[in-house]
């Protein structure tokens, strides 16, 4: 066969047929079915003994929330700015809630690391409020100083009576309620009943149990979540899951609870030592005031002194009034020579310069006037022009008149400036003369000052502070919502776990199915043939559920037996048509042994002759005869002897009593040399005998992978029928058959797949027996029936 003609083949198999995929699921249904249930069993299994966890959650406000503010008590100093910011940060206090130090309190004030437990037909559960007995130790802060895990069970007895026990189940001791009792690990303690203790606590076995602190704080740190509303926000989210809800609500609240007792304590700690502080210094500030108050009082009667600084004070203020006339005459002055100056130059004059005399400033104005026109006329008009002439006469008259004004003004202005600079003088003749004693007292005075405003600072402040005192108790966290649990658990989720194990039990057989067949790679169906050969598909035959060596007869009904009938019916098509009457020879063969070859040679000769033909079925795979051993007779004389030696064929025929119409001629005896007995003379003339003398001649021959006996004589036959058998051959092995088939080493060949399950095959296969075959499905076990 060319590879043009195979190619197109190949190209198929890169398409996916998905109700070929499915099909390869849906056949094993039974499996997802069982799977399903089985998983929602573990699941329902699991919800029903596994320990549900509830949530509980409270909402909290931050007060105060300034971040690198002041503290209400330390606000009282902060315009003097020697402190820094305090304010409550939001991350801040999240860390300072989750402190170990808080948690710590939080787990002695409710006792959180002794836990009682009874124990149920499963499981052990918690009982936390409704515990009928309770240990304490006979040091209070002992049961939260032990570095390892202490457990023990406690087995109520009547008469006020116990018995511990160990984990062992052994007694340690039977004691009486309230009697002290002394133990290596525990140190001294005692059990005691609670308010809830019965007559039906009696014969309880309840198991205590004590961990150390530490890892009792370790798990509360990492169980306890704190996180704000939103970023801006200063409002806090806490939450906290545990399997009793109760003891969850109880533990957020004594947290809030220890939060704000510390933030109290806080506060009265830092409104003490500003109290403190400030009564210190105002002892001290007072005493320094005083030593002031009686140096100013001595230093006035020594030098007669009553009020020199009122005195002092208006003299410097006269005399810097009367530098400040000074400057603006002097400068006026200096003005108006600069002024004087630039009328010489006979060009524009400089405006409001601020010059007191207001009728300069008036001529100035006038004169810049005059001048513009002068310049503008200049451009246009001759010399002799009378308007041009005109203007220059005002402007000398402006000019004239502007120096005088000027002169006059300097004159006034320097009279001005003599008389403020004698003045000047005359106040720096007296400030010079104040002596040096009156400056000593002003610095004494200025000192005075100072402790004085010091003293009346402080003593504001001491009153601030002492209403703060009283605001302390303030608590820090103002609750919003208190610690609240919710009857629904939040694990496990039923839903979820329904949903998973649902998948679970899908996914499971899917992925076993999957990977069997991504391993398998044995041929199964028709389908796997078709798909990776081009050799023509003759029919497959069912696995037989009977013990039965030859499977039909005339009134045989099972699908194994309809199997080789349509295998018969088959053969009519395919097998040529010859000139001669004589019969038509049918190569058997396979891959490898143990493919059912034998089986089908004696079932398919069984057929033939059923249907009133003379069959003849040979036995040539001469180095493992298989038809003796297959019917279970004794070796006989055979085609070997016949070769070999001058026999006559006829003596070498045998019959069975199930089939009495078919002759059967075995092998023989395994000769040293079968190719060569393959090779000689006498296999035409064996052929021919059959042929001339049968209608079917049936040949069993060797498998081809093994040796080349099949294909020195494949010559011979009219057709060759090569058995694969299912769940047996490899994929891979079907390329030896292709490649006899393309290179038409075996005349006229077509496969057979021997034992397929009825079960699978994709479409093809089914129908055998018209129902018969399935009968057999009755008498298997039930598992087999639902698992096959």
């Amino acid at each position: 066969m060319s590879n043009e003609k195979y190619s197109p083949q190949l190209e198929e198999n890169d398409t996916i047929n998905i109700r070929a995929e499915l099909e390869k699921y849906l056949i094993h249904w039974k499996w997802f079915v069982i799977g399903i249930i089985l998983a929602l069993i573990g699941a329902f299994l699991y919800l029903r003994y596994s320990t549900p966890n509830y949530s509980a959650s409270a909402t909290i406000l931050i007060k105060n929330d300034k971040k690198g503010g002041l503290s209400e008590e330390l606000a009282a100093f902060g315009d003097l700015g020697i402190v820094g910011g305090s304010g409550n940060n939001i991350d801040n206090e999240i860390e300072i809630i989750k402190s170990r130090k808080l948690i710590n309190n939080v787990i002695q004030e409710l006792n959180l690391n002794i836990k009682y437990l009874i124990e149920g037909t499963i499981k052990e559960s918690e009982i936390y409020k409704t515990t009928p007995i309770i240990f304490i130790p006979a040091d209070s802060t002992s049961k939260f100083l032990h570095k390892i895990d202490t457990t023990f069970n406690v087995e109520v007895l009547p008469n006020d009576k116990f018995r511990l026990k160990d984990m062992g189940g052994n007694t340690v001791s039977e004691n009486t309620f309230s009697e002290n009792i002394k133990s290596n690990t525990l140190g001294g303690f005692q059990i005691e009943k609670t308010l809830i203790f019965g007559d039906s606590d009696i014969g309880k076995n309840i198991k205590i149990s004590i961990k150390p602190v530490d890892r009792v704080i370790n798990n509360y740190q990492k169980s306890i979540n704190i996180s704000p509303v939103s970023k801006k926000s200063s409002v806090l989210s806490l939450s906290l899951q545990s399997p009793i809800k109760e003891k969850a609500e109880n533990v957020l609240d004594e947290l809030v609870k220890q939060y704000n007792l510390d933030a109290i304590n806080d506060k009265k700690e830092v409104s003490k030592k500003t109290n403190d502080f400030i009564t210190k210094r105002l002892t001290n500030v007072a005493k320094e005031l005083g030593k002031l108050d009686d140096n100013v009082e001595s230093f006035k009667d020594k030098n007669n002194i009553t009020d020199i600084e009122s005195e002092s004070q208006l003299t410097l203020q006269t005399n810097t009034e009367n530098r400040k006339k000074l400057i603006e005459a002097s400068t006026e002055l200096s003005l108006a020579k600069s002024l004087n100056k630039e009328l010489d130059q006979n060009d524009y004059l400089p405006a409001n310069l601020g010059l007191s005399d207001p009728n300069i400033g008036n001529s100035i104005n006038e004169y810049n006037q005059q001048m513009a026109q002068l310049k503008r006329l200049e451009k246009s008009a001759g010399s002799k022009n009378t308007v041009l002439i005109d203007i220059q006469e005002n402007l000398s008259s402006l000019r004239t008149s502007l120096k005088r004004s000027l002169e006059n003004t300097v004159k006034s202005l320097q009279i001005k400036v003599n008389n403020l600079q004698r003045e000047a003088n005359r106040f720096n003749t007296k400030i010079s003369s104040i002596p040096t004693k009156e400056r000593e007292f002003l610095d004494i005075a200025r000192q005075q000052e100072i402790i004085a405003g010091l003293y009346s600072y402080l003593l504001k402040k001491k009153e601030e502070t002492a209403i703060s005192l009283t605001a302390t108790a303030v608590p820090n966290a103002k609750i919003i919502d208190k610690a609240y649990a919710s009857d629904i658990p939040v694990s496990p989720k039923r839903k979820i776990i329904y949903l998973a194990a649902l998948l679970l039990g899908l996914i499971i057989p899917f992925v076993i199915i999957y990977l069997r067949d991504l391993l398998d790679t044995k041929v199964h169906t028709r389908k796997d043939i078709t798909d990776l050969t081009s050799i023509p598909f003759l029919g497959d035959i069912p696995h037989s559920e009977t013990k039965e060596k030859i499977v039909i007869n005339a009134s045989a009904r099972s699908s194994a037996a309809e199997a080789f009938r349509l295998i018969r019916t088959n053969l009519d098509f395919m097998l040529p048509n010859k000139e001669s009457d004589n019969g038509k020879t049918i190569f058997i063969t396979s891959t490898t042994s143990g493919e059912g070859k034998s089986f089908t040679s004696i079932n398919l000769a069984a057929s033939l002759s059923l249907s009133g033909k003379k069959v003849v079925l040979v036995g040539m795979d001469l180095r493992a005869p298989k038809i003796t051993e297959y019917l279970e007779l004794p070796d006989r004389k055979g085609i070997t002897n016949y070769l070999t030696n001058d026999i006559k064929l006829d003596s070498l025929k045998f019959s069975i009593d199930e089939i009495p119409d078919l002759d059967i001629i075995s092998s023989g005896t395994i000769p040293p040399n079968p190719a060569e007995l393959l090779m000689s003379n006498k296999i035409e003339q064996l052929f021919r005998t059959l042929e001339s003398d049968y209608d079917y001649v049936i040949i069993d021959t060797a498998p081809v992978s093994l040796v080349t006996d099949t294909l020195l004589i494949a010559k011979y036959s009219d057709i060759v029928l090569y058995v694969s058998r299912a769940n047996y051959l490899d994929k891979r092995m079907l390329i030896i058959p292709e490649t006899l088939y393309k290179d038409k080493k075996l005349q006229n060949l077509a496969i057979i797949l021997n034992d397929t399950d009825l079960k699978r095959g994709y479409g093809y296969g089914y129908g055998y027996g018209y129902g018969y075959g399935i009968d057999q499905d009755e008498n298997k076990p039930w598992y087999k029936r639902i698992f096959n």
